[in-house]
């Protein structure tokens, strides 16, 4: 008989499939990490000395073993897998009654020593100034301050200016919404267009549902204003129980519904186009608004974007809230408000409450989005967060003591880290602080302090060397304190 020898084997072994085995084992090995963009077609047609025709069916038949996936006008990318596979956090415990909050003191604490610039910052939700179009959105800034008249040395009276507030209505198509100029007002800041609406619809001592956990800014805005809140229990993969939700709002009469349908802080959780329409149908019945928070909508790993739940508004229930703080420059402190049929209304608080949105800001970040950059920066940074929240997941995977439990969201920049109840967040926030790394603890998205073993990582900087040493240090922290 004769012997077939493995040269000639290989040689039947189709030249795709060579190739497609080879790239798959160096995924595998970590060669290419998850979320890393995976070489073109014809960058790989010219280093392995093949057709183009033949590299499309070795990356095709990596997309059919699930190790890379393709994104539209962008290419290939690793698929998000982290090394050391997590379970997802259960779903938080949230309570049925409606609570004082109590928040202001503890955020002031953990945020007050998290100013250090000495410290590796786990605690932010928002991406590192490194990821931003700066020096395009400094020569929009620099642009306009030469011109007399754009100078911003006027007040841009509200509702803003208006070239803005056009673009912002044309980007409305993106997010499924139909608006015009007139239904927005420029405010400072998704901050302040939340605190505007929440003003606009409630008074103290009344009570509003929210999610749980709930952004601790969102909740020292509930606090300040003296109102009550109602807890909402939210799945991570798809935000709010609406069965819950409904009964809950018509047990403490709430008078409004805060939510983060896209993302949420700190879960990360996205509603399906069919929670959200049943959530806009559940305010809408009642009467009551939808306060929706959509800072975070743009961030989605991938095109397209999910749609806010104001692309289901058909009776101006939904208060639609956002920014371009977690996209463009925080500090300029430009946000916007669709408020619905209480469009007037906040008009005249944003006057009485600080009369305009500084007028810069603005008409540079209007020029901006003028240029027609502002799509290719997302996508950009899009895909950006995504590599830096696998690697970030991968490293907790990896140092976190056993039974973490870790969330996996479809975008934004934070992870939600749920670890044994025998580690206090607090505590390990505390001791994470003396070793040089703050993050944010579980404690702070609660109005009553709850979410013991829980913390927030951001996923929002440039992976380093010294950011995996941080989150591994966190998780030696600890995976100490588990005993």
């Amino acid at each position: 008989m004769r012997v077939r020898s493995r040269g000639a084997a290989k040689e039947r072994t189709p030249l795709y499939d060579q190739i497609a085995r080879r790239y798959a084992t160096a995924i595998e090995n970590g060669t290419f990490a998850p979320g890393e963009r995976f070489p073109s077609v014809r960058r790989l047609a010219t280093s392995e000395r093949a057709s183009v025709s033949t590299i499309l069916q070795a990356v095709s038949q990596l997309e059919t073993l699930g190790l890379v996936e393709a994104r539209p006008r962008s290419g290939h990318y690793v698929r998000l897998r982290a090394r050391a596979p997590t379970p997802r956090p259960a779903a938080p415990p949230a309570s049925a009654a409606a609570s004082r909050v109590e928040v202001a003191e503890l955020v002031a604490r953990v945020y007050h020593a998290a100013r250090d610039p000495t410290l590796v910052h786990l605690g932010q939700a928002l991406p590192d100034p490194a990821l931003m179009p700066t020096r395009a959105l400094a020569r929009a800034t620099a642009a306009v301050a030469r011109r007399p008249a754009e100078g911003g040395v006027g007040y841009e009276m509200p509702p803003g200016l208006l070239d803005l507030r056009r673009a912002i209505a044309r980007r409305g198509l993106t997010w499924g919404c139909t608006l015009s100029e007139d239904d927005l007002v420029i405010t400072s800041g998704a901050t302040e267009a939340i605190h505007l609406c929440v003003l606009a619809v409630a008074r103290p001592g009344d009570a509003i549902a929210v999610e749980s956990p709930a952004y601790y800014g969102t909740l020292q805005t509930l606090e300040a204003l003296g109102l009550k809140v109602v807890e909402v229990p939210c799945q991570p993969e798809t935000g709010m129980d609406l069965d819950e939700l409904e009964r809950r709002v018509d047990r403490h009469r709430a008078k409004a519904v805060l939510a983060v349908p896209n993302f949420s802080n700190p879960l990360g959780s996205c509603m399906p186009d069919a929670a959200k329409e049943r959530l806009v149908r559940i305010v809408s019945s009642r009467g009551i608004p939808l306060i929706e928070d959509d800072v975070y909508g743009e961030l989605a790993f991938g095109n397209p974007r999910p749609r806010a739940a104001k692309a289901f508004d058909t009776d101006g229930s939904v208060m639609l809230c956002g920014s371009f703080s977690k996209t463009l420059a925080a500090g300029y402190r430009v946000g916007y408000a669709a408020p619905g049929r209480w469009r007037e209304r906040l008009e005249l608080l944003k006057y009485s409450l600080n009369v305009a949105t500084a007028t810069l800001p603005q008409r540079a970040i209007s020029r901006f989005l003028a240029t027609g950059g502002y799509d290719r920066h997302l996508r950009t940074l899009r895909d950006q967060v995504a590599r830096i929240t696998a690697r970030t997941a991968a490293a907790i995977a990896e140092s976190f003591p056993a039974g973490t439990r870790v969330s996996h969201p479809s975008g934004g920049c934070f992870l939600w880290v749920e670890m044994p109840p025998r580690v206090d967040a607090l505590e390990l926030h505390a001791r994470a602080l003396d070793a040089g790394v703050s993050i944010a603890p579980g404690p702070l998205f609660s109005p009553t302090q709850g979410h013991r073993s829980c913390v927030r990582i951001s996923c929002g900087a440039p992976w380093t060397d010294r950011l995996d040493a941080a989150v591994r240090l966190v998780g030696r922290l600890a995976t100490r304190m588990a005993g």
